[in-house]
């Protein structure tokens, strides 16, 4: 990571924190009501293919659901209305500042994956984690939405796997790899642009 990225990454973490801590202590609020404890989601992810962290997250899932990794039809039917919320939002990503601001992540990059699939594909991933693994980027932007399709359509958590090794991996990757060509100031700016005004675009 460059220097100029990695101050990028602090003065736009540190304000959008500050900005948005009434709204996510109000989200927070409304999830301990609704939901209960735990109020976040802490899972092991990885920024480089031997050196994992603690992603940290609001919670989206029933406490009892085992981490798989990825979330299909499987499992989607559990998540409640207030978690189909905060996901489509992206609100349970905002905590993960705090994963920008202790240096874990970017606010641009590749989505920090799993170790299973990051052993499963050591040396595709040998690759895209030469870039600092991100809160958004090209993939999370451009393939989301055909990924959480493909993943609905999966009624196990065998099927879910399947498909994300074989038709999602591939594609963010490939899509990850551009960015890395390309990564620049100006296209992280454009990149963070447009996920925020993501929330508000019609699905």
């Amino acid at each position: 990571m460059t220097p100029g990225k990695r101050i990028l990454d602090v003065v736009i973490a540190l304000c959008l924190g500050l900005i948005l801590l009434p709204f996510l202590l109000l989200v927070m609020g409304v999830m301990l009501l609704r939901e209960g404890r735990p109020l976040f989601y802490i899972s092991e992810r990885m920024k480089t293919p031997t050196k994992g962290f603690d992603l940290i997250k609001l919670r989206t899932m029933p406490v009892n659901t085992a981490d798989g990794g990825v979330t299909g039809g499987n499992k989607s039917a559990q998540l409640s209305r207030l978690h189909h919320l905060l996901r489509r939002s992206r609100a349970d990503e905002l905590p993960q500042l705090w994963n920008v601001l202790r240096g874990d992540i970017s606010l641009v990059g590749p989505r920090p994956p799993v170790r299973r699939y990051v052993e499963a594909y050591p040396d595709l991933y040998a690759q895209v984690l030469r870039s600092r693994p991100g809160i958004t980027g090209l993939a999370s932007l451009y393939f989301h939405a055909h990924e959480e399709a493909l993943l609905a359509a999966c009624e196990t958590a065998e099927e879910t796997d399947a498909v994300y090794r074989r038709r999602c991996i591939p594609r963010k990757a490939r899509l990850d790899l551009i960015y890395q060509q390309r990564r620049n100031l100006c296209l992280d700016l454009k990149l963070i642009g447009q996920t925020a005004m993501k929330p508000f675009q019609r699905r």
